[in-house]
């Protein structure tokens, strides 16, 4: 089985290759730390199997998997993340990803997890599976979600407008729905709770 791995940690990536390689029917022939660079990667070495990172440069994960999966159907994507969040979970799987597990699966499991991937099988990890379902899909707009993923770096609501080009008032608005909306107490925790969630990946 031909693997590829994605993750923009080296350490990260050089560990994962070293203990999947040691499965005998388990075999590393590309290594990526962009996402932007996965399909072309994969066109290259013709993976079977690519295990995918969510954030990354150039492309996140799950861009990444609906990509790769458009432009090799054949491969099978398996999302192994630190980042256990509901919403990437979800997000994945809709993009096309076979399975979604965390990074301290051990390694038995993982290698396990890689081989259900590739026989047409869904991997999920049960207690993420379970959050997903609590968590529900997220309840901010397309513009709500600009406006905290902008708000992450701090700044005015002025601040805020001119980098959304968007007017002042409009601003307080969505930042107003989106309290309400995360049931948080302000803005910072509006927007802690929609990355917990995983609701603000993306650009």
């Amino acid at each position: 089985m031909r693997l590829l791995l994605a993750d923009d940690q080296a350490l990260v990536r050089g560990a994962l290759a070293a203990l999947l390689s040691l499965e005998e029917d388990l075999t590393v022939v590309a290594e990526v730390g962009r996402g932007d660079e996965v399909v072309p990667e994969a066109r290259r070495s013709a993976p079977d199997v690519a295990l995918l990172d969510v954030e990354m440069p150039g492309l996140d994960g799950i861009a990444a998997t609906a990509a790769l999966r458009a432009a090799l159907p054949t491969c099978r994507v398996l999302v192994v993340t630190t980042f256990g969040r509901p919403g990437y979970l979800r997000r994945a799987m809709e993009a096309g990803a076979s399975g979604f597990v965390v990074k301290d699966t051990p390694a038995r499991q993982l290698a396990d997890a890689v081989r259900r991937v590739h026989a047409g099988l869904r991997v999920v990890d049960p207690t993420l599976a379970a959050e997903t379902l609590a968590a529900g899909v997220s309840p901010l707009t397309e513009r709500e979600t600009e406006v905290l993923r902008t708000a992450r770096g701090g700044g005015s609501a002025a601040d805020l407008a001119r980098a959304l080009h968007l007017s002042e008032g409009t601003v307080r608005n969505h930042l107003s729905a989106a309290i309400g909306k995360t049931g948080a107490r302000n803005r910072a925790d509006a927007i802690r709770v929609a990355e917990q969630n995983g609701w603000l990946l993306g650009e």
